[in-house]
C-alpha cells in the first residue's frame, strides 16, 4: 500500500470518529469500563500472587541435632544437608542461641534454664522449591544423629494446596474477564459498523477492494482501544499509588508485603494499552467481515 493511501486511511479514520460522535463515545465508554475492571483485577491477582510467594518462601525445615552429636558430627550433618539436592540454604543455631531467642520472645523467666539448657542445636533449612519441602525433610530425617525434623507436616501441604488453588482460580477469572472484555468491546464496535453498513456497500459497489474498506475501520478500532485505555491507566495508577502510600508504612517489617508502585503500574499500564488496541483492532476486523460480501 502506498504511503499516501495509508495516510488517507489514517485521516479518514480520525474524521469518522468525529462524525460518529455518539457511537464513538459508546465504544470508548465500553472499552474504558471493561479495561478498568481488567486492570484492577490483574493488579489484585499480582499482589495475591506476591503474598503467596512470600508465604511459601517463609516455609523452612527445623532440624534438631541429637544431644549425642559432638561438634565434628554436627559439622558433618551440615555438610550433608548443604550438599543435598533441592536445598537452598542452611543456617545453624546453637542451643544457647535458641534459648536466648526464647527469652526474648517469652520473657526473662526462661533464663533460669541457662544453668541446664534442655534445648537442641538446630539447623534451619530452606528448600529451593518450597513445594518440595516435604520431600527434602524426609531425606534429612534419614541422616544419623538427627533428633527430629519439623516443617509443619500436614499444615504445609494444605497451605500449598490452598495457594495453588487460589492461583488457578485467579487465572481462570482473569481469562474469563478478558473474554468478556473482548465480547463486549467487539459487539460495541459491531454496532458502530452496522450503523455505517450502507457506506461500506457503496464503497464496494464503486470498486473498492476489501482491504481498502477494511483498513479505515481497523484503524478506528485501534483509536477506540487507545482512547479507551487512557482513563483506566490513569485511574489504576492513582488508585494503586494511594494504596501503596497507605499500606506500605503499616506493613514495614512484616512477612507479607504488597508489590511496589513501580514497576507494577508500568506493567499493568502496558497490558491495558496493548489489550485496548488489540481488542479494538480485532473487534473491527471480525465485525466488518460480513459486510464485505456485496
Amino acid at each position: 500500500m502506498k504511503p499516501r493511501t495509508l495516510a488517507r486511511h489514517f485521516r479518514e479514520s480520525l474524521k469518522s470518529l468525529g462524525r460518529n460522535g455518539w457511537m464513538t463515545f459508546a465504544s470508548v465508554s465500553a472499552v474504558t469500563v471493561t479495561l478498568l475492571l481488567v486492570g484492577v483485577f490483574v493488579m489484585i491477582m499480582m499482589n495475591l500472587n506476591k503474598v503467596a510467594e512470600d508465604l511459601e518462601n517463609d516455609v523452612e525445615i527445623k532440624v534438631f541435632v541429637s544431644l549425642e552429636a559432638d561438634e565434628t558430627g554436627t559439622k558433618h550433618i551440615e555438610r550433608i544437608i548443604t550438599d543435598m539436592p533441592g536445598v537452598e540454604s542452611v543456617d545453624f543455631s546453637t542451643k544457647e542461641e535458641e534459648l536466648t531467642d526464647l527469652v526474648l520472645d517469652f520473657g526473662d523467666e526462661l533464663s533460669l534454664f541457662e544453668q541446664s539448657n534442655p534445648l537442641f542445636d538446630v539447623f534451619y533449612v530452606k528448600a529451593s522449591d518450597p513445594q518440595q519441602t516435604e520431600k527434602v525433610a524426609a531425606e534429612i530425617a534419614k541422616i544419623g544423629n538427627i533428633q527430629d525434623v519439623e516443617y509443619g507436616e500436614g499444615k504445609i501441604q494444605k497451605l500449598f494446596e490452598f495457594l495453588n488453588t487460589g492461583r488457578n482460580v485467579g487465572l481462570v477469572l482473569i481469562l474469563a474477564l478478558l473474554f468478556t472484555a473482548m465480547f463486549l468491546i467487539s459487539n460495541t464496535i459491531r454496532i458502530t459498523i452496522v450503523a455505517r453498513r450502507r457506506e461500506i456497500e457503496i464503497m464496494k459497489l464503486v470498486g473498492a477492494t476489501n482491504w481498502f474498506v477494511r483498513i479505515p475501520f481497523i484503524l478506528e478500532g485501534m483509536w477506540l482501544g487507545l482512547l479507551g485505555s487512557i482513563i483506566p491507566i490513569g485511574l489504576v495508577a492513582a488508585l494503586y499509588y494511594n494504596i501503596t502510600e497507605f499500606t506500605q508504612p503499616k506493613l514495614s517489617g512484616e512477612l507479607v508485603q504488597i508489590l511496589d508502585f513501580t514497576p507494577l503500574v508500568y506493567q499493568v499500564s502496558a497490558l491495558i494499552l496493548v489489550m485496548g488496541v488489540f481488542i479494538g483492532i480485532w473487534g473491527s476486523f471480525m465485525s466488518i467481515r460480513k459486510f464485505l460480501r456485496v
